[in-house]
């Protein structure tokens, strides 16, 4: 069994005492169990503003020693809580366990896993606690997996591991429709779809990371995803057969976290835009949404969105790329959000674009962008108008009244 458990899980003394009796709970059953533990509660962000204070550029690699140590606080608290309710525990670092990465810090990807310590523990009957979020490359270099990276972790352990399980615990208790903040009838899923939980985590749903779930698809890990704080089946997120999709949308998200940028009058010639977005890729900038406008006189406009965090390092790579190519102007606009709708059903369902886009044009909520794929939609709109919107849409959807029963997930994930 792998249990993760998130930064609210894990807030203060008491809550990990919690998190502690819950792990024993689990290790009498007679289960081996393996535990990751992310920093506690804003301790991550403390230390990022801390950083910032110091230098307004700091280095990636120092910021992986510094962020690295929130779990290293994490995992030996709550070997100590453990041990006081009568449980041997041992808490091992990213290096210690053996999770070895690339070196691309603050988004070091995971390449193995060595189980060799972690199994060596268990026979010895201990609880094993791990810190999250990090690994160790070549160079013995301590590396960061970027936002939500403990849930990474959980998942390639139980990768390594062939466990039974991985729990993913959080201060929700499952995954929904929408945000239960934005929407107060939305409803928990009890299952959901490797594809489809990608695409939610994707568009801003934070529930998961979604190089987490991109891992547990890969290697048929199936996650549960439950509250730390009350009991309850939470919502399983698996592989789902054709037959089972019978719902067409499953979730709406929003994600406040865009920025939109405009090359105008850029030449309309063969290699533009590779010149454009390769000058980002270099620089390992995400590019989203992506629409281009052709214009009369041999010209065209380039737009397109990147995170507000990127927005300043994209804003100067752009302008150097326009100098360049001869473009006019680079404009940009952090003062929008995208809303998205997910659901491997609309594949085989017409008419679902047009629901979204008439429950958006009946609140005269205007569309800058739109984006498709096979299992999602996603509109780029005003910030201020997103909330309303993902209301509108929910309520399109009729998504507060979805049949859970539709596809009942496994009889385990409801033990």
């Amino acid at each position: 069994m792998v249990q993760k458990y998130g930064g609210s899980s894990v807030a203060d003394a008491e809550r990990i005492r919690r998190v502690a009796r819950r792990v024993v709970a689990t290790h009498q059953t007679g289960r081996p169990v393996v535990v990751v533990v992310s920093a506690m509660g804003d301790t991550t962000d403390h230390l990022i503003e801390l950083a910032h204070q110091i230098s307004p550029s700091p280095p990636k690699r120092e910021m992986d020693m510094l962020l690295s140590t929130g779990e290293q606080v994490s995992i030996a608290l709550l070997a100590m809580a453990i041990q006081e309710e009568g449980a041997e525990a041992i808490s091992l670092t990213g290096a210690q366990v053996g999770i070895r990465t690339d070196s691309q810090h603050m988004r070091a990807r995971i390449q193995e896993v060595r189980t060799e310590r972690i199994l060596h523990e268990l026979s010895q009957g201990r609880i094993v606690i791990v810190a999250g979020f990090q690994g160790i490359d070549d160079l013995n270099d301590i590396t960061t997996l970027g936002r939500g990276g403990s849930d990474t972790t959980a998942v390639a352990l139980a990768a390594a591991l062939k466990a039974e399980r991985c729990e993913i615990y959080t201060d929700v208790d499952g995954v929904y429709t929408a945000d239960p903040r934005v929407v107060p009838e939305a409803r928990r899923l009890e299952w959901v779809a490797y594809g489809e939980m990608l695409e939610l985590a994707s568009l801003g749903a934070v529930v998961l990371q979604p190089r987490a779930v991109e891992y547990a698809a890969q290697h048929g890990v199936v996650l549960w995803v439950r509250s730390s704080f009350v009991e309850g089946p939470g919502t399983v997120v698996r592989e789902v057969s054709p037959m089972e999709h019978a719902r067409v949308v499953v979730g709406v998200t929003h994600d406040r976290n865009v920025a939109k940028v405009v090359v105008v009058d850029v030449p309309d010639r063969p290699g533009v835009a590779h010149q454009l977005f390769n000058a980002l890729a270099q620089e390992e900038i995400n590019v989203d949404m992506i629409v281009q406008t052709t214009k009369a006189q041999q010209a065209t406009d380039l737009l397109f969105t990147v995170t507000r965090d990127d927005l300043p390092r994209a804003k100067q790579i752009v302008e150097a790329v326009a100098r360049d190519l001869g473009a006019t102007a680079v404009q940009e606009d952090p003062s929008v959000a995208k809303v998205s709708i997910v659901g491997a059903g609309m594949m085989s369902h017409p008419g679902v674009a047009a629901r979204m886009f008439g429950a958006l044009a009946e609140g005269g909520i205007n569309i800058h962008v739109i984006s498709t794929s096979e299992i999602k939609i996603s509109c780029l709109i005003d910030e201020e108008r997103v909330e309303e919107a993902v209301r509108r849409v929910h309520q399109a959807f009729r998504l507060d009244q979805l049949d859970s029963e539709e596809a009942p997930a496994p009889q385990e994930a409801t033990s």
